[in-house]
């Protein structure tokens, strides 16, 4: 797995004003903590996190704080995006230590073209990450689940899955992808198999004659 740098500065001002003015300047901020140490507030430059959340993958940040001596090796647990520009507003980097595991959410990526889709089938993409635990070292940038063998009806389950070093969560019987028949559409004014179609009622006609006669009783 790639181990990318991040430069980051130390917040002191946490108040809301801060923030904001902060935000304003093209700065985001957000806390780095590791267990049984106390949580570091810091901030970045929008375009220095952008590789980090516009990615497919999982990536370890080498981050330097200013001011500080030493790197940290961490993962980019969390991150908030404002509900309306969907723009990041805050995130959280977890520090990591090479000889203990750790969770983390892992992209899933579909690899190849069904036989079922070239026989009429449709993708249904069910599950789009897993949740992993194993060292660091071992963490997948992505999880690669093969699919070109997939017929219509078949599918792939969390417990189909094998990566070696690493424990997958999840429940094993839950479905990750699959290939389903194409749905049925009904064509207007034809009646659906085992229906009948509504017999119209019969109109006649009364002529001239036949009103007259009905008249006169």
């Amino acid at each position: 797995m790639a181990i990318v740098n991040l430069s980051a500065q130390k917040r002191e001002d946490l108040g809301n004003s801060t923030t904001k003015t902060a935000r304003k300047k093209g700065f985001i901020p957000g806390v780095f903590y590791y267990k049984n140490s106390p949580a570091v507030a810091i901030s970045v430059k929008d375009t220095a996190l952008n590789p980090f959340v516009y990615t497919s993958e999982v990536s370890i940040i080498n981050l330097q704080i200013e001011g500080i001596d030493k790197a940290e090796n961490c993962i980019l647990k969390d991150i908030q995006f404002d509900p309306v520009s969907d723009k990041p507003i805050h995130f959280d980097l977890l520090g990591i230590s090479e000889n203990e595991t750790i969770k983390v959410e892992v992209p899933i990526k579909l690899v190849g073209a069904p036989i079922g889709v070239r026989d009429g089938g449709v993708i249904q993409h069910v599950l789009h990450s897993l949740e992993v635990e194993c060292l660091p070292k071992f963490i997948p940038a992505h999880i690669d689940v093969e699919i070109a063998s997939l017929a219509i009806g078949d599918a792939i389950h969390i417990g189909d899955l094998k990566i070696e070093n690493v424990e997958i969560h999840g429940t094993p019987t839950a479905t990750i992808v699959a290939v389903v028949p194409p749905a049925v559409e009904k064509v207007e004014g034809t009646p659906a198999e085992g229906e009948t179609a509504a017999a119209e009622p019969e109109v006649i006609a009364k002529g001239k004659k036949d009103e007259e006669e009905e008249d006169k009783k």
